[in-house]
C-alpha cells in the first residue's frame, strides 16, 4: 500500500452525547494525526478525503449530521443497513472500523448490524466494547456472527480475548487489545482551577459520567457520612447530565432520588452536582484539579470503563469498585479496589487516602505509569498499525493466490 488506509467507522458520534460517540471521535483525529506523521515521514504529501463516519442516531437525529464525510443511519430503519453497506462497498475505503455495543444498532439485541455486515465486502475491523461473561441469548450468537464477518476484533481488556476464544470461538491471532484512549495531560495551574471551582481549601472526590443508576453514587453518599467526621473539608462532586436514554424513559427521576438522598443522609454541605454536558476540555480541568476518582460501579461484568481509562491517563488517583476493566487496568494496585455494597470498607478506604496525602501521591504515581500508554495519539498509531498491516497481509494473499492461478 502507498498510501495510508482510508476507513470508514461506523458508530455513534458527536454531537451525540454519548461515551461511544466522544471515544469515536477521538479515535478517528487519532488515527488521522497518526496517518499525517506518515506522510511527512515518505507517504504522498497530497491531503486525502476525510474518513467517513456512519452515523447511528434515533431518526429525529439525522439532520445533526449533515457534514459531507458523515453519513447518518437510522437505527430502526432494518433497510438502510443494506444501503449503507453497498455505499460503502462502491467508495475508496480501505477498511472498515465498527465501533459494537448491542444497544446503538436497531432490532432486538442490535441485531440490524448484522443485515449491514453480511452485505459489506470491504474488510472490517470490529471493536467489542461489551463482551459478556456468561451471556444469555441471543447475545451470543450475533457476537460470533459479528466475530466471523469480521477480519479482526479490537478489544480493551485482556480477559475479553479469553471469553471471546470460548463463546464465539474465535483463534487468538485474530484478537488485539488495545487500550481505550485517553487525553494528554495538559500543563495548567491546578491550584488556579481549583479556585475557580470553588475547591479551596476542600478534599475532593470526582465522579463522571452521564448519570444512571449503574454508576454507584448511592454507595458514595452512604460512605461520606462517616468520612466526613474526619474529613470535614470534604467534597463530592458528580458531574455530568443525566444519560440521554434514561431522561428518555423516566426524565430526571433518579437525579432527584439522588438529592433527597443527599438531604436524608445529612451532606448537603459536602455534595454538589453538575448537571449538564461538559465538553471534553473541562471535564480534563475537572479531573485534574481533583484529588481522587471514584468508579463505584455496581456491575461486575463491565469490561471497559472510558471515564476510569480517563482517570488513568491523566494519572490520577483511582479509587473502584472491582468490576472487569478495574482489575484489569489496576492489576498490581489491588490496594485500590473496594467491593460493591461494602459501605464501611468504602468509608476506611476513602478516610485513608484524604488524610495521609503520602499515600494518595503514590497512588497517582501508579496510575501516570499505567495511564502513559493510553494516551490518544499512542492508541491511534497502534490503530493505524493494525488496519494497515491487516490490509497489506491481504494484498499479499491476493498476489499469491494470483501467481497459483496463473
Amino acid at each position: 500500500m502507498t498510501h495510508p488506509p482510508r476507513i470508514a467507522y461506523i458508530s455513534t458520534f458527536v454531537p451525540k452525547r454519548c461515551g461511544l460517540a466522544t471515544y469515536t471521535h477521538h479515535l478517528r483525529e487519532a488515527v488521522m494525526l497518526a496517518k499525517g506523521k506518515r506522510r511527512e515521514g515518505g507517504f504522498p504529501a497530497a491531503v486525502p478525503p476525510p474518513d467517513p463516519v456512519v452515523c447511528l442516531c434515533h431518526e429525529e437525529e439525522t439532520a445533526l449530521y449533515s457534514l459531507p464525510w458523515q453519513i447518518p443511519l437510522a437505527k430502526q430503519r432494518r433497510e438502510d443497513y443494506r444501503a449503507i453497506a453497498q455505499r460503502i462497498n462502491a467508495s475508496s475505503v480501505d477498511v472498515v472500523s465498527l465501533q459494537h455495543e448491542f444497544g446503538i444498532f436497531g432490532g432486538h439485541a442490535g441485531e440490524y448490524v448484522l443485515e449491514l455486515l453480511r452485505h459489506l465486502k470491504k474488510p472490517v475491523v470490529t471493536t467489542f466494547h461489551t463482551v459478556f461473561a456468561q451471556p444469555a441469548p441471543p447475545y451470543t450468537d450475533i457476537q460470533r456472527e459479528i466475530a466471523a464477518l469480521s477480519r479482526r476484533l479490537i478489544v480493551m481488556n485482556r480477559r475479553a480475548i479469553d471469553y471471546l476464544r470460548g463463546q464465539c470461538r474465535v483463534p487468538a491471532w485474530k484478537i488485539s487489545c488495545i487500550p481505550h484512549g485517553a487525553p494528554v495531560p495538559p500543563q495548567e495551574d491546578r491550584t488556579r482551577k481549583r479556585r475557580e471551582y470553588g475547591w479551596d481549601g476542600r478534599r475532593v472526590i470526582f465522579q463522571f459520567g452521564l448519570l444512571s443508576r449503574n454508576k454507584g453514587v448511592e454507595l458514595v453518599l452512604r460512605a461520606l457520612t462517616r468520612v466526613v467526621r474526619k474529613v470535614p473539608d470534604l467534597l463530592y462532586v458528580v458531574a455530568g447530565q443525566t444519560h440521554p436514554e434514561v431522561f428518555r424513559h423516566e426524565g430526571e427521576a433518579y437525579r432527584n432520588e439522588l438529592k433527597a438522598l443527599v438531604m436524608e443522609l445529612g451532606l448537603s454541605g459536602y455534595v454538589r452536582m453538575i448537571d449538564r454536558y461538559i465538553p471534553e476540555e473541562e471535564l480534563v480541568s475537572l479531573m485534574l484539579a481533583a484529588d481522587l476518582y471514584v468508579t463505584p460501579y455496581p456491575g461486575m461484568q463491565q469490561i471497559t470503563s472510558g471515564t476510569l481509562a480517563y482517570a488513568a491517563g491523566l494519572g490520577k488517583p483511582i479509587l473502584s469498585t472491582p468490576y472487569l476493566y478495574a482489575r484489569e487496568l489496576l492489576k498490581g494496585n489491588e490496594d485500590c479496589l473496594v467491593p460493591y455494597g461494602d459501605v464501611l470498607a468504602w468509608s476506611r478506604k476513602l478516610i485513608e487516602l484524604l488524610t495521609q496525602p503520602e499515600r494518595l501521591g503514590a497512588c497517582a504515581a501508579r496510575m501516570a505509569e499505567i495511564g502513559r500508554d493510553m494516551h490518544w495519539p499512542i492508541v491511534g498509531e497502534r490503530h493505524l498499525e493494525l488496519f494497515g498491516g491487516m490490509i497489506r497481509t491481504e494484498a499479499c494473499s491476493e498476489r499469491r493466490k494470483a501467481v497459483d492461478v496463473g
